[in-house]
């Protein structure tokens, strides 16, 4: 009988806690990941320089680069600067848009990453996916998971609220993609990878059930758990399927028809899960939903972010062209426009003031 298994990409190292970010030279050494100290260091000039200071002197054999933003371009830039040197990895030290630059990086130049990310915005922060900007919008690229996360809770209470509240968003947003992924699976026979729906959706669950705010240490790991895991399904199932269906397609649709206004990742993400709840016909999950997003201060109608009736439908009637092949609740309804805007208006009674 043979004896089957499979490989999960996975970080060697996960380390969550308040005060993680003083061991991060004793960790690097300790998983054999830089045993010189030879590291190359990149931090955006907001959160991450302002740690610089603390961290420097763990990390005597560094060298720093700031990142200006989160363009391709900026992740080449940096990806040119650091290919002369002989480091042992990269160390992103920052937000989201310095973490996807850092994971596009290490990957060109082919250096393991180490991602110390200094808020919980959403789940790219253990993904194999760099989202960055580039001349014709935002474009996603493949990339190795980092080789370890360092997730210090003292800094992720210092960052803004509006960064924290972003990934619950994200997160809770699971619970709607993996629905999408099974109906995708009923209608047109799709593979659902059951351990990645699992990771996902608990993931998703975790965050969505649990009572405590985003100022309570309990429920911070229990967010920067969920997110480091939904990163990890995608690497499981090969793809964003696990984190990403209808809520997604929703965001993306933000982004591109309204660049200059568009909320939040995880902001965009949560109304569109809400929302795709509700068209699914899981009322009262939508209603649940809705009301643990509004309780964390998110938003759940269009017009909490600005936006009109009229310009949510019409992100909701283009929401299925920004993944074409991906089939979700938005492909299988097809519904027009005063469809659309009749059920929305319905959503916005049933989840309440």
């Amino acid at each position: 009988m043979p004896v089957l298994t499979r490989l999960i990409p996975s970080p060697v190292v996960v380390d969550i806690r308040p005060g993680a970010l003083a061991d991060l030279a004793t960790v690097l050494a300790d998983e054999r990941i830089s045993h010189s100290g030879r590291l190359a260091v990149a931090v955006s000039g907001g959160s991450g320089a302002k740690l610089r200071e603390r961290v420097a002197p763990q990390l005597p054999g560094a060298t720093w680069y700031e990142v200006g933003g989160g363009t391709l371009d900026d992740a080449v830039r940096l990806a040119d600067d650091i290919r002369a040197g002989h480091f042992d990895a990269l160390v992103g030290l920052g937000g989201g848009k310095i973490i996807d630059c850092a994971k596009y990086a290490a990957a060109r130049v082919g250096l393991p990453l180490v991602a110390v990310p200094t808020n919980l915005a959403h789940d790219g922060l253990c993904s194999p996916v760099a989202t960055l900007d580039n001349d014709a919008g935002r474009g996603s690229y493949g990339v190795p998971n980092p080789i370890a996360v360092l997730i210090d809770l003292d800094v992720i209470r210092a960052a803004p609220t509006r960064f924290v509240r972003s990934g619950i968003g994200d997160a809770v947003s699971n619970v709607s993609a993996i629905a999408d992924w099974e109906l995708a699976n009923r209608v047109n026979g799709e593979k659902i990878d059951g351990l990645a729906a699992a990771m996902a959706r608990q993931a998703g669950e975790a965050v969505l059930r649990h009572p405590g705010g985003i100022e309570d240490n309990d429920f911070l790991q229990v967010l920067a758990e969920a997110l480091v895991l939904s990163g990890i399904a995608m690497s499981v199932s090969g793809d964003s399927r696990p984190s990403s269906g209808a809520c997604h397609e929703i965001n993306h649709a933000f982004d591109l028809l309204f660049p200059q206004r568009a909320a939040s990742h995880g902001e965009q993400c949560g109304l569109g899960a809400a929302f795709a709840m509700y068209l699914r016909g899981a009322h009262e999950e939508s209603a649940h939903m809705a009301g643990v997003l509004r309780r964390h201060g998110l938003p759940v109608r269009a017009e909490d972010i600005g936006f009109t009736v009229d310009e949510f439908v019409r992100v909701v009637e283009f929401a299925p062209e920004t993944r074409p092949g991906r089939y979700t609740i938005l492909e299988h309804l097809d519904l027009k426009t005063d469809q659309i805007k009749d059920t929305y208006a319905d959503y916005v009674k049933a989840i309440g003031s």
